[in-house]
């Protein structure tokens, strides 16, 4: 599967912006599809995931209360709505197809990537 994520930009501290992840080459179906963020100099951190074929959501508690995690069936894409942003949480957001279903909060269980798209959030 391909991902490709859009929506990054600039936004002040308390904003709110939406990031999406576009799956092609197959439909999504008994896929987790994650987040993960990298700020600069730092490693690749683990946001959330959703379980496609339920729904289900998970966050990291960094997140947790701020971000969601939904699909859209028809569109094959993941959204991550974020809200009262932080400066912290400035970084290249990526979303992530995994076909596992056991250390969904580690890269290493994800199998495609999508570029990578950058949030930035001024204090």
């Amino acid at each position: 599967v391909q991902l490709v994520e859009s929506g990054g930009g600039l936004v002040q501290a308390g904003g709110s912006l939406r990031l999406s992840c576009a799956a092609s080459g197959r439909p999504l179906s008994s896929d987790f599809v994650g987040w993960f963020r990298q700020a600069p100099g730092k490693e690749r951190e683990f946001v959330g995931f959703i379980q496609w074929s339920t729904g289900t959501p998970y966050y990291a508690d960094s997140v947790k209360g701020r971000f969601t995690i939904v699909k859209d069936f028809l569109k094959n894409t993941v959204f991550l709505q974020m809200s009262s942003l932080k400066p912290e949480d400035t970084a290249d957001y990526y979303c992530a197809a995994s076909t596992r279903t056991s250390d969904l909060t580690q890269t290493t269980a994800y199998d495609s990537w999508g570029q990578g798209t950058q949030v930035t959030v001024s204090a």
